[in-house]
């Protein structure tokens, strides 16, 4: 039986300062032949399909494979097993002659408007996350979301505890079914199900993402399994899941009352939904250029069709059926000194922090400027940098205005029977 989740007064607190940070590639290889370039990390000679190639001393030595860029290479994933379509693949699902293809349809798609963006919501965000993934992976690790920070707290750190700040809402603990809608790369619902003993699944519509997660979660795979769908028609019978969490993707919806209410049908009565959402705060002012700028950049760096207000993601809640319990914007939580977005403006200073700041992403841009000439990168790819670049300077400057926010948090409620 599920674990309800208690009645409580409804808590709605927006906070005029806002937050933002994206996910931003270490100045590095991303996607090709590329050789580390910078001598940020200490590089290491490695040898594969006879081809020498410098990767990240540190990185090998703690055996994080997924900063490893020889995985790009065609000889190198031969040598591995994998057959010739993966093997080929340049930049997640993408083969090197597919990279600037998608990279077009994607800059297209966003010029087209919002109605458009939400028709193709599907088109546009695979082919984002296709694009993204490495560069994610490269910069963020495993979780690809924000937190607030605390002084002193490594940003890490500061995920996790984010993190595990649901699963205590939720009460989550082992024998429950939980579903994760919009999992990523799996890192958050890793960590989920190693902190409660819960049972997760992952619901994504990317395959790559999907690839990757399963990688992610080996340790607690008999936890951890993986749905690829569209979050929006989730392939469950209605009252299935014990309770839901998302971590700041429920932003591409392009429907918001409709995605919430795919949520309310598979969770059994009493259940409960805890949420990170991206939102505008009730600082952004329509008729302000400025503020539609930092708008318009943090929805193409990220792929949303829109932003909703705080407002708007909760009436959206109470609409899809769901008893609002409480609903937070945590931005506000943060240190004063350390805001959620510092991470992106260079001020959280380690080498795992270099392709966050204004300098690896200046950085990791003019290696690709050089690479793709010389076939090191795909065509296209210096592209992709760019518009994460863009969506990185509008979350920050969407923070430091106080007009976004990329944690507000809500947690509802799938009402009992009458009578229960």
């Amino acid at each position: 039986m599920p674990r309800s989740v208690p009645p409580a007064t409804t808590r709605t607190t927006t906070s005029a300062t806002g937050t933002v940070s994206p996910l931003l590639p270490r100045p590095c290889s991303v996607g090709g032949r590329l050789a580390r370039l910078s001598d940020m990390c200490p590089p290491h000679t490695i040898h594969c399909g006879g081809e020498r190639i410098l990767t990240c001393r540190a990185a090998t030595e703690r055996g994080h494979t997924r900063y490893n860029p020889a995985r790009y290479l065609p000889a190198y994933r031969e040598a591995r097993g994998m057959d010739a379509k993966v093997a080929k693949r340049s930049l997640g699902n993408l083969t090197q002659e597919e990279v600037k293809s998608v990279v077009d349809d994607y800059v297209g798609l966003h010029d087209a408007g919002v109605e458009r963006k939400k028709e193709h919501y599907r088109q546009l965000v695979n082919h984002y996350y296709d694009l993204v993934t490495d560069f994610y992976e490269w910069g963020w690790g495993t979780s690809f979301h924000f937190a607030p920070r605390r002084q002193g707290e490594s940003f890490k750190a500061s995920q996790i505890r984010h993190q595990h700040f649901l699963a205590d809402k939720l009460s989550l603990r082992p024998g429950m079914q939980v579903l994760d809608a919009g999992c990523g790369v799996g890192g958050p619902m890793g960590n989920l199900a190693r902190y409660s003993g819960a049972s997760f699944v992952g619901v994504n519509n990317n395959a790559y993402q999907i690839e990757r997660a399963k990688v992610h979660t080996r340790d607690v795979e008999a936890l951890c399994r993986f749905i690829k769908s569209d979050y929006m028609k989730i392939p469950r019978s209605d009252d299935h899941y014990d309770g839901a969490i998302s971590i700041e993707a429920m932003p591409h919806a392009p429907d918001k009352t409709a995605a919430y209410a795919e949520i309310f049908r598979v969770l059994r009565p009493g259940a409960g939904f805890a949420c990170y959402e991206w939102c505008l705060t009730d600082a952004f002012d329509p008729s302000n250029a400025e503020h539609r700028q930092i708008k318009e950049g943090i929805m193409t760096g990220s792929a949303l069709p829109d932003i909703a207000g705080t407002t708007e993601v909760c009436d959206a809640v109470r609409a899809a059926g769901f008893e609002l319990i409480e609903s937070l914007d945590l931005a506000g939580e943060s240190d004063p000194e350390t805001p959620w977005y510092r991470a992106l403006q260079g001020r959280d200073f380690s080498l795992a922090s270099i392709p966050r700041t204004p300098l690896g992403r200046v950085l990791t841009n003019l290696i690709l400027r050089v690479a793709e000439p010389l076939r090191l990168a795909p065509q296209g790819v210096r592209e992709v940098s760019t518009f994460l670049n863009w969506g990185a300077d509008t979350l920050v400057e969407g923070g430091r205005t106080g007009i976004f926010t990329p944690m507000f948090y809500f947690l509802a409620r799938k009402p009992l029977p009458r009578g229960d």
